[in-house]
């Protein structure tokens, strides 16, 4: 029993210090069905620029390629039960959902591009 304890505390002392929730990029954006999505950028098929109603930006990237995404006049954000869009979250374009691979916070506002922009959501 006392090799498993040492085993146990061995693995925690080991572990990263600022090895949290919110580390390593991961980022959540909460009350989605609620205002919390106030505006959002396409850039291509796999690109989404998020802006909280905060104001803080975030680049949300999908496992694979969301058809239309780059030309969509609206999308969803489907946050689940929780409200919150994260990195478990699913956008939905032309009623084609596409699960979100990372959201990960950005300095400022997405870079300046000819892609498609819009300020409002589905």
């Amino acid at each position: 029993m006392k090799l498993i304890a040492l085993a146990i505390l061995s693995l925690v002392a080991t572990a990263p210090a600022d090895a949290k929730p919110n580390s390593g990029g991961y980022a959540s954006i909460p009350f989605v069905n609620h205002g919390g999505i106030q505006d959002w950028r396409s850039t291509d098929d796999h690109t989404l620029y998020v802006q909280s109603q905060g104001g803080r930006w975030y680049v949300a990237k999908t496992m694979g390629p969301c058809q239309g995404l780059n030309t969509a006049i609206r999308v969803g954000f489907d946050a689940g039960p929780t409200d919150t869009f994260d990195n478990f979250s699913n956008i939905v374009v032309e009623g084609q959902r596409c699960p979100i691979k990372s959201l990960t916070k950005i300095d400022g506002p997405p870079p300046s591009s000819k892609a498609h922009k819009m300020k409002h959501k589905a």
